[in-house]
């Protein structure tokens, strides 16, 4: 009994390398990772099976400004025209409050005052950025959900009616 139990052990034993894993199994890995690397390298230098979205471009760009208010309000204001768009109450707005301390941070940084404005884009897709092209910081407030970004694009139709 022991014999042909040591036989079959044997026979397992030869088709498995030394983790356990059959042979075959190994063999039909890495045949599916290499072809994969192949396809996907294939794909990148021929565009086939590749699919590319146009590039969105700036459809209306609005300057900004914040100012701290004594109450701990923040105004906000239309760089080109020092227009008042918007006076953020205490405590409310909690996203373009943090997003513009994010902003403020690194500009801290860098050594740069309040005095150059933060760029709002509307792209021709859609989406609505911050940016503040004094640091080359960039966000894409789309990223963080229709409300949070709504909350900014409020600020392109108070604008227009300042």
């Amino acid at each position: 009994m022991k014999a042909g139990s040591n036989a079959m052990q044997q026979s397992q034993n030869a088709s498995a390398d030394h983790t356990g894993i059959p042979r075959n199994v190994l063999i039909a890995a890495f045949v599916l990772v290499s072809f994969t690397i192949v396809a996907s390298g294939f794909g990148r230098m021929s565009d086939v099976g590749t699919s590319r979205m146009p590039a969105a471009r700036e459809v209306a760009v609005l300057s900004i400004l914040f100012e701290d208010q004594a109450d701990g309000g923040v105004l906000i204001r239309d760089a080109d025209t020092r227009a008042a768009i918007e006076t953020l109450e205490p405590g409310s707005n909690g996203f373009i409050r943090a997003t513009m301390r994010g902003f403020v941070r690194e500009r801290k940084r860098s050594g740069i005052g309040a005095e150059p404005p933060f760029a709002l884009i509307r792209w021709s897709d859609g989406a609505i950025s911050l940016e503040d092209r004094s640091t080359g910081r960039h966000a894409d407030l789309d990223a963080f959900g229709a409300t949070n970004a709504g909350a900014f694009a409020v600020l392109f139709a108070k604008a227009r009616r300042t």
